[in-house]
C-alpha cells in the first residue's frame, strides 16, 4: 500500500516536473521571437524615416556560435585541373604568394592567385562568336552545372544584369543551412559564354563550443536606418530583404590561420549596388 502511495507521488513529480521544462522552453522561445507588436513598431518607425520594408524580418533570433574558417589558400593542383584540364600551361610568379597560369599564347585562359584571391579570364569567351544577349534563365544553367560539378557545397545567392549585358550570378558556401557570405564564387556570363570567375573561399573547420546572444532584427533595423536616414529623407529606401549569414572580417593566406565568421545580418535595398552588413553580435555597421 505504502509503496503504491509512493509510486503515485513519484508520477505527480514527474508530471510536475515536465510541465515546468515546457513552460521554460516556451518562455525561452518567446524570449528569442519577435513578437507582432515588434514587427508593427518597426514597419512603422521605418516608414516614419522614408524607409520601407518589404520583406519579413526574421522572427527568430537564437544565440548563435561563431564559425573557425581557415585562411584563404588553396589547392593550386585542383584549381589548374578545374580551368585547364589537359590543356598545357606555365607558370609566372609575380612575386611571393602571385602566381598566374596560362596557356600558351593565353589562348585558352588565365587563372591568377594572388593575397587570397582567385580570378579565372576565359579567353575562349572574349572572342566575337556573339554579340547577342542572354538570359537568367540560359546564364544561371551554365554557372549552375560548373557549380554542381566542381563546388556543390556552394549555392546560388544573386543574380543581377552586368552593366555590360551579360549575367552576374554569385554563389556562397552553405553551411548547415547558412550561408557564409565571405566564400563565394562569382560569375560574369554573357552569350559568348563564361567570361570570368571570381572567387575567394576558406575551408570550414567547425562551429564553436559556446553559442552567442545576437540582437534582434528590429534593433538590427534601427542600426540601419540611423546610417541611411540623412539619404533617406530625400532618397526613400526600399528594403528587399534581411537575412542571417556568416561573415570573415580578417583574413590571411597563410598557411594554417584561421579567423572566426560571425553572424552577421545582411539588408538588401532596391536599386543599391551593395548589401548592409551588420554584426549581430555587436549591432555595428561594416559598410
Amino acid at each position: 500500500m505504502e509503496w503504491e502511495r509512493a509510486k503515485n507521488y513519484i508520477l505527480i513529480a514527474f508530471v510536475m516536473l515536465n510541465l515546468g521544462l515546457a513552460f521554460l522552453l516556451h518562455f525561452e522561445d518567446r524570449r528569442f521571437t519577435l513578437t507582432g507588436d515588434r514587427v508593427r513598431t518597426i514597419h512603422e518607425v521605418l516608414a516614419n524615416n522614408n524607409i520601407i520594408l518589404y520583406t519579413a524580418p526574421p522572427r527568430r533570433f537564437t544565440p548563435m556560435p561563431h564559425l573557425d574558417v581557415s585562411g584563404y589558400y588553396y589547392d593550386v593542383d585542383l584549381l589548374l585541373e578545374i580551368f585547364f584540364g589537359e590543356a598545357e600551361f606555365f607558370e609566372i610568379e609575380m612575386d611571393a604568394g602571385h602566381y598566374i597560369f596560362e596557356t600558351e599564347n593565353g589562348a585558352y585562359g588565365r587563372l591568377e592567385i594572388s593575397n587570397g584571391f582567385v580570378t579565372f579570364d576565359n579567353r575562349d569567351a572574349l572572342g566575337e562568336n556573339d554579340e547577342g544577349e542572354i538570359s537568367h534563365t540560359e546564364a544561371i544553367a551554365i554557372a549552375d552545372a560548373f557549380i554542381s560539378l566542381h563546388f556543390d557545397d556552394f549555392v546560388r545567392d544573386l543574380v543581377i544584369t552586368d552593366d555590360f549585358g551579360g549575367v552576374r550570378i554569385t554563389y556562397r558556401q552553405e553551411y548547415r543551412g547558412r550561408l557564409i557570405h565571405s566564400n563565394y564564387i562569382v560569375f560574369l556570363i554573357s552569350a559568348r559564354g563564361i567570361e570570368w570567375i571570381d572567387m575567394q573561399f576558406g575551408r570550414i573547420i567547425s562551429h564553436s563550443a559556446d553559442a552567442r546572444m545576437i540582437f534582434a532584427p528590429d534593433e538590427i533595423l534601427l542600426t540601419f536606418m540611423q546610417h541611411v536616414q540623412h539619404e533617406a529623407a530625400n532618397n526613400p529606401k526600399f528594403i528587399s530583404q534581411i537575412d542571417i549569414v556568416y561573415f570573415q572580417e580578417y583574413l590571411s593566406d597563410e598557411r594554417g590561420s584561421i579567423y572566426p565568421a560571425v553572424p552577421f545580418y545582411r539588408i538588401f535595398v532596391i536599386d543599391n549596388d551593395m548589401e548592409f552588413l551588420i554584426n549581430a553580435y555587436t549591432n555595428t555597421i561594416i559598410n
